[in-house]
């Protein structure tokens, strides 16, 4: 099994829903421009280096956390342009893309459904450097 962290903190808040290890980390290169010319050569001008986080997945919800995962799903697909994040010692400004989850079961007792699968992309907002 995956290493875990035990929590997620946006915004200086913690959501204690566990974070899985094998988060992608990405150096994207931004350009203001970038084009070839006729003999092929590239003419760009460079803004900056963008480090980026994908593959964030979070433990499935159960019952004892429940509360907490709604939570951080409500966080996660806020209407906000920019968050605080950190996980572990990756701490970065940036926007949240590609939040999903997969309902896996529902019980008719508690009148409840449990997802499980929840993931989200980090993009940085200003280049890490430049």
């Amino acid at each position: 099994m995956n290493q875990k962290f035990d929590f997620i903190l946006i915004d200086g808040d913690v959501y204690k829903i566990g974070v899985f290890a094998d988060i992608k980390e990405m150096a994207d290169f931004l350009h203001k421009y970038a084009n070839r010319t006729d003999n092929g050569d590239l003419k760009s001008e460079l803004i900056g280096v963008y480090l980026n986080y994908s593959n964030i997945k979070f433990e499935p919800q159960t019952d004892s956390n429940y509360e907490e995962y709604e939570r951080l799903w409500d966080k996660l697909t806020e209407p906000e342009e920019f968050h605080e994040v950190r996980i572990a010692n990756f701490e970065f400004r940036a926007y949240f893309n590609n939040v999903s989850r997969v309902i896996y079961s529902f019980d008719t007792n508690k009148n409840r459904a449990y997802r499980k699968d929840m993931t989200v992309n980090f993009t940085a907002k200003k280049p890490a450097r430049s």
